[in-house]
């Protein structure tokens, strides 16, 4: 995706671009900082998590957080869903990124902080709400969004239990010979997908996925203006709930 975007900003007439490869997976990894925009945190399909002492957060916190201080959130880990979105804040700097590392060590994958911490939130115009709390249950679902198959549809289509369904791999060749590819599956990259159209039948179900789903999506959009019965996945593929059967090269 990211020399896919650099051709079109070259396109637009940039000529200073560069492109870091590796991408936001890799930057995370290194233990780098990711930030959640504020419509995200408002809206959002998350679990917003608020580190500071439960004092504070009863006289002001971000709405929908659960109150889980820094020093409580070892013992609560487990209530946490690992395939959900968690957004941390705190009062101090040091803690939120304790918290973050802590988290990613952890095994989740999409771990996120509010820029600036409580302070900045509220510098922001952010809105809060204050008052009792009345339960830090950790609560949350994933939902589908349009045109997203659950995991559970996709697994069976990769046991080839889904009659008349293909299961498309969008993920770049040197990808998959690296990492195999799911059974019953077929690998044509994104890049591929717009002259490749040809070999897809419109009577039958697609289903498509590639590391994390942003690609699979690119080439849904593709696919759905073609009129293709096309579904993606929006999961990375090395969470434990993705445990599809893969055939190594």
């Amino acid at each position: 995706m990211s020399t896919k975007n650099a051709g079109l900003a070259k396109k637009l007439g940039y000529k200073n671009i560069r492109v870091y490869l590796d991408g936001e997976p890799a930057w995370a990894k290194a233990g780098q900082p990711t930030y959640a925009t504020n419509d995200f945190v408002l809206k959002g399909n998350v679990v917003i998590i608020d580190l500071r002492a439960t004092n504070k957060a009863v006289a002001g916190r971000v709405p929908r957080a659960v109150s889980v201080p820094y020093a409580k959130l070892a013992d609560r880990v487990d209530d946490i869903p690992r395939n959900a979105p968690v957004i941390l804040y705190s009062d101090r700097d040091e803690e939120l990124k304790a918290a973050v590392k802590d988290l990613r060590q952890d095994g989740f994958n999409y771990v996120s902080a509010i820029e600036g911490n409580y302070q900045g939130w509220v510098a922001g115009g952010g809105k809060i709400e204050s008052g009792p709390i009345l339960s830090t249950e950790i609560k949350w679902q994933r939902k589908l969004g349009k045109g997203e198959i659950s995991v559970a549809e996709f697994k069976k289509a990769t046991e080839g239990k889904i009659p008349n369904t293909i299961v498309i791999d969008s993920r770049t060749k040197e990808e998959v010979a690296e990492n195999g590819i799911f059974r019953n599956t077929i690998n044509i990259p994104l890049d591929e997908i717009h002259k490749r159209m040809n070999e897809l039948p419109k009577d039958k179900q697609i289903f498509i996925h590639c590391s994390t789903g942003a690609r699979a999506d690119m080439a849904y959009q593709q696919l759905i203006k073609n009129g293709y019965n096309v579904k993606f996945l929006l999961l990375n593929i090395e969470d434990a709930e993705c445990d599809c059967e893969i055939i190594r090269p």
